[in-house]
């Protein structure tokens, strides 16, 4: 169970999305909202199974004071306790996010306190400011910091879609939002993962992990094989250009000068690359393909040397590419080794994939 203790300032309006949030990770979440805290959000806003509570009804995993004032910050600082949550803040392990303002956060003492709390191992989530993080960095911090399957283990992520150019404005594209590669990441942090992603033309980041924004298929490709080498594993979700123009131009071509034909060539094959470099590293590919992507998918296991193949039918609609389901086979290397995820949120899929990934690393130690 999680105790959540609401601190009475603008704040604690994000804190029902990050309730929900916890809640949707599986885990219990008990809610005590801090004298003044009503002022800003009540009871309706935590709706079941978050439960809005006096004092817990059990010990804790963890206690989360969001936001956390001033004044809270003070009394965990100085060990005054302060209510049910404070005590049990005192047994538990215990995360901080704090909501000031410039000129309280600039301020010695409280700077001090913050000290005292990271020195006393409590969880501090905080951004580049001093206001209080958004809900999804305040889920990323706590369910990271309290560890889990993938506790400590190193995981690469691809993610979004690579931009060949073609002139100095255009280029080949595809349609892909990168929410498949971010759910992924997203769920891996949550497990306690270490998450770098290389974001191709995302334009945003996933709380919690190291973010390495790319264009083309080159500088993916550069990219990925940078950080492979300190990886545990991949999962290339990005969806990567086959082809690119073979003499981009450095201006914009003119509708004026008629039928213009462009010559493509071959992209470099990142999968094949990566593996030939880092025969340990655990590999999950994606394999999109028009009706039944299981055959695809299982002469890809062998063709770039993976040792998982995500294969999905992008022909259907209202998953895959720009969706918020998804609809995929996670084809393994034995020859039954096929499991068929039905449509569901990508969430769930992402769950599944990383579930696949850590028993074929289990399998592998043990073989």
């Amino acid at each position: 169970m999680i105790l959540l203790s609401v601190g009475s300032s603008r704040g604690a309006l994000e804190v029902p999305s990050v309730a929900r949030e916890i809640a949707a990770a599986g885990h219990r979440v008990e809610v005590i909202l801090e004298p003044d805290t009503r002022r800003f959000v009540g009871s309706a806003a935590f709706p079941a199974p978050v439960t809005l509570v006096d004092e817990p009804s059990e010990a804790p995993e963890a206690v989360l004071f969001a936001p956390a004032t001033a004044a809270t910050i003070a009394r965990l600082a100085r060990g005054l306790g302060g209510g049910p949550a404070g005590d049990a803040a005192r047994m538990h392990r215990t995360f901080v996010v704090p909501d000031l303002d410039a000129g309280t956060a600039a301020n010695v003492a409280v700077r001090e306190n913050l000290a005292i709390l990271v020195e006393d191992g409590f969880g501090v989530i905080r951004g580049g400011g001093s206001a209080m993080v958004g809900a999804e960095e305040v889920v990323a911090g706590l369910l990271g910091g309290l560890g889990g399957p993938m506790s400590g283990m190193r995981l690469l992520v691809t993610a979004g879609g690579t931009r060949e150019p073609i002139d100095s404005v255009r280029f080949i594209g595809n349609r892909s939002s990168g929410k498949m590669g971010l759910a992924i990441a997203r769920e891996a942090v949550r497990q306690g993962a270490q998450v770098t992603v290389v974001a191709a033309n995302l334009g945003r980041s996933e709380p919690g992990t190291k973010t390495r924004p790319v264009e083309t298929v080159a500088e993916l490709g550069a990219e990925v094989l940078v950080h492979a080498g300190d990886s545990d594993a991949l999962v290339m979700a990005a969806a990567v250009s086959d082809f690119t123009p073979a003499s981009p131009l450095a201006e914009k071509i003119r509708r004026g000068q008629g039928t213009t034909a462009i010559e493509l060539k071959p992209t470099t094959d990142i999968l094949k690359a990566v593996r030939e470099q880092n025969s340990d590293l655990f590999v999950v590919g994606f394999a999109a393909t028009h009706g039944n992507p299981v055959p695809d998918a299982r002469e890809k296991l062998v063709t770039k040397g993976a040792d998982i193949m995500i294969g999905n039918d992008i022909s259907l609609e209202g998953v895959g590419f720009d969706a918020e389901e998804n609809e995929v086979y996670v084809v393994g290397r034995a020859e039954a080794g096929v499991r068929f995820v039905p449509r569901t949120c990508k969430r769930e899929v992402a769950r599944v994939i990383l579930a696949s990934l850590l028993t074929g690393m289990s399998e592998e130690r043990r073989g």
